[in-house]
């Protein structure tokens, strides 16, 4: 498996992935709202100062994705960051956390906030063991019910480079 930076190329399958995904949890997917980011990776998110990443499996189908979203200075929003189910429970989203966070910091970012739902007990669990402490924010999406945020600092941009991953996964 691999991690690489998305393209537009790759919108259709970073769709099905987040799109399911949501499904699977009981929540509803807004292609004119809240995921019209999907339409156009490259610009809402490379482009705009942030990241989109996608993990290839073996073949090079992508399985998962994560995207950083530039919202002021010094701040970015964790977005999209889902797996296909089959690849759950396998540490990839440990992987792309930490490598987020990593790259969060290299871009910049002081800060960085998430909004998430209740359902989705596992990745809140892992935002809490990775320093994500709840907020209160008035930008909350109509899907999610809680946001969180982890506030960088240099001990932290050293600690997330010395344990990085790299590119390849093993």
């Amino acid at each position: 498996m691999r991690i690489r930076e998305a393209t537009n190329a790759d919108t259709e399958q970073v769709k099905e992935i987040v799109f399911t995904a949501l499904t699977e949890y009981g929540l509803s997917h807004d292609s004119s709202g809240v995921d019209s980011d999907l339409e156009d990776i490259e610009a809402n998110y490379i482009r705009a100062g942030g990241t989109f990443e996608v993990v290839e499996d073996d073949d090079g189908r992508i399985i998962g994705c994560v995207g950083l979203h530039r919202i002021g200075e010094g701040v970015c929003e964790l977005r999209k960051m889902y797996l296909k189910r089959e690849a759950r429970g396998k540490g990839l989203g440990k992987t792309l956390l930490k490598r987020s966070i990593e790259r969060a910091g290299k871009l910049g970012f002081r800060r960085v906030e998430l909004e998430t739902a209740a359902p989705l007990k596992e990745a809140i669990a892992l935002y809490e063991q990775y320093g994500f402490r709840p907020i209160e924010s008035e930008r909350i999406c109509s899907r999610c019910d809680q946001a969180y945020a982890l506030d960088l600092d240099e001990s932290a941009h050293t600690q997330w480079a010395e344990n990085g991953e790299g590119n390849r996964l093993e």
